[in-house]
């Protein structure tokens, strides 16, 4: 009695012996050669054994036995002298014994691959890029938004829809949050003039680790385009890159960013030497933003001591008569708004008519981004140039009616 405990049946030192050649070969994985494919061989034995049930049990193993063999043989030449490979033909030899497997005969259809299982954080990284719908998600309703818009002189238009026409020379920052960085730099329209433009606008999109790699855009006169300073048109390699992406609406004239991971839409136009830029975010987005970012464009304004007033030194001594202005104005925004009135003072105080499509564009942008359609048009009393046909009427007429009044009146 004392012996048979310490007997052992051949068939369970068979198994034994595969078991410890098998972890053995588990051990030596990164040590196979390149050439040899020993790894696809263990890889479909286990697929073709790992749910074997029923009365045919048996059979199918052996099937499994035999076509592992198979594996291993077309691996011959490329595997001589690979451990790993041996430890396995020996092991199937082993097995074949132990289960009474004859080394002819049918063998296991080889297994379709299996697609990879959905990865839920994979998932979740997209969601979370889609802030409509990470947003809604978390309070129960759409977000809101802001619109802000520089064009023209510039002018802007802020995104608590303050309107103001600025001499801003050099560069400026349009928004600095947490999420996004705009610059415009600007320049004199004229010799001697205090109207300035925009020649160049720098958008940077900072990184966000789920989504997008930080991205860069730049665009200067004459050259808008259609990719980022790297040359990519959207966010990169991460799960949510194309929650970032860049598209050319007009050929070196209008192009439009999406960042939809943040809720933001921005838009780039070019029209005669000027550039002109107009945003649609989310108002969590433009609010997230420190006391040390609050030097915004888009926020606050222009600082007190850079405004214009366009109702200054804009109905005289322009290259084009204001008459001439208005009516050219008026062709592409029949509505005598803010638009209206900028592009008056734009024509009036440059001379160059292309000002009337930057401030058209601008009313086209915010008629696509500003979240209220009742706020679209803006009306202030400083009317430029509109109304310098009025002033020289009632001029005339003082005049007029001085002239025909008795000298001693």
């Amino acid at each position: 009695m004392g012996g048979a405990a310490g007997f052992v049946r051949p068939r369970q030192a068979a198994g034994a012996g595969f078991l410890l050649k098998t972890l053995f070969l588990l051990l030596l994985v990164r040590h196979v050669d390149s050439h040899c494919k020993i790894l696809r061989c263990n890889s479909m034995y286990v697929a073709s054994t790992s749910d074997l049930r029923g009365p045919n049990k048996s059979a199918a193993y052996c099937n499994a036995l035999r076509s592992y063999s198979r594996c291993t043989r077309r691996m011959a030449r490329t595997c001589r002298g690979d451990l790993a490979y041996h430890s396995a033909v020996h092991g199937i030899e082993d097995l074949m014994v132990q289960h009474g497997c004859s080394r002819e005969g049918p063998t296991s259809p080889p297994r379709p691959p299996q697609p990879p299982a959905p990865d839920p954080q994979a998932f979740g990284s997209l969601d979370f890029c889609d802030y409509e719908k990470r947003f809604a998600v978390k309070h129960g309703r759409p977000p809101l938004y802001q619109h802000c818009a520089t064009f023209g002189d510039p002018h802007v238009r802020t995104f608590h829809d303050e309107f103001h026409t600025c001499r801003v020379e050099g560069s400026w920052p349009l928004v600095d949050n947490n999420y996004l960085f705009a610059q415009a730099t600007s320049y004199p329209v004229a010799k001697g003039s205090n109207a300035t433009a925009t020649g160049k606008l720098t958008i940077i999109f900072k990184n966000m680790k789920e989504c997008i790699d930080q991205k860069e855009y730049q665009a200067e006169i004459d050259n808008l385009p259609a990719a980022f300073v790297d040359g990519s048109v959207n966010g990169g390699e991460r799960p949510g890159g194309n929650s970032l992406t860049i598209h050319e609406r007009v050929p070196g004239r209008h192009v439009e960013i999406r960042a939809a991971y943040i809720g933001t839409t921005i838009a780039v136009r070019q029209a005669g030497r000027q550039l002109s830029f107009s945003i649609r975010a989310a108002e969590e987005v433009a609010r997230s933003f420190t006391e040390e970012q609050d030097l915004q464009l888009c926020v606050g304004g222009c600082p007190p001591s850079q405004r214009i007033s366009r109702s200054q030194g804009s109905c005289s001594g322009g290259a084009i008569p204001a008459e001439k202005a208005h009516l050219l104005c008026k062709e592409k925004l029949p509505v005598e708004d803010i638009y209206f009135q900028s592009c008056v003072f734009d024509v009036v105080a440059s001379g160059d008519t292309n000002f009337t499509l930057a401030a058209h564009g601008a009313l086209e942008d915010a008629r696509m981004f500003h979240p209220d359609a009742r706020k679209l048009h803006l009306f202030q009393n400083n009317a430029a140039c509109a109304h310098c046909g009025s002033y020289l009427f009632f001029f005339l007429l003082t005049m007029a009616i001085v002239s025909v009044l008795p000298p001693h009146f």
